[in-house]
């Protein structure tokens, strides 16, 4: 089992749901979040005071996948959140030792569905 979190560009959500979606991945749960990284944020003047903002607008998925999705994923994921531009996103790809459905009580692989 694996846990994926990706940061991606908040207007490129629907493109990512979407290619998971054709990929069969229909459970994530998403998150707005704050984050820089190389494109290191950018000036702008407000009320005649020039601001730096360094801490850009992101969305966080969090996908937990039994082994045979992991691939398909992640490859959804590039496909939906891809521009070509700084700024597109990270993947990162845990293990996930442990998953239970407190529903059932499962547990594995067959919590996660």
């Amino acid at each position: 089992m694996k846990l994926i979190i990706a940061y991606i560009q908040p207007h490129r959500l629907n493109e990512v749901k979407r290619a998971l979606y054709e990929a069969e991945v229909f459970k994530m749960s998403i998150t707005n979040t704050l984050g820089c990284g190389q494109q290191r944020g950018y000036h702008e003047t407000y009320r005649g005071v020039d601001v730096e903002v360094n801490l850009l607008k992101k969305v966080r998925l969090e996908i937990a996948v039994n082994e045979d999705f992991v691939e398909r994923t992640i490859e959804a994921i590039v496909r939906g959140a891809r521009t070509g531009r700084i700024g597109d996103g990270k993947i990162f790809v845990l293990d996930l030792p442990e998953c239970i459905r407190i529903r059932t009580g499962e547990r594995g692989g067959a919590a996660i569905g």
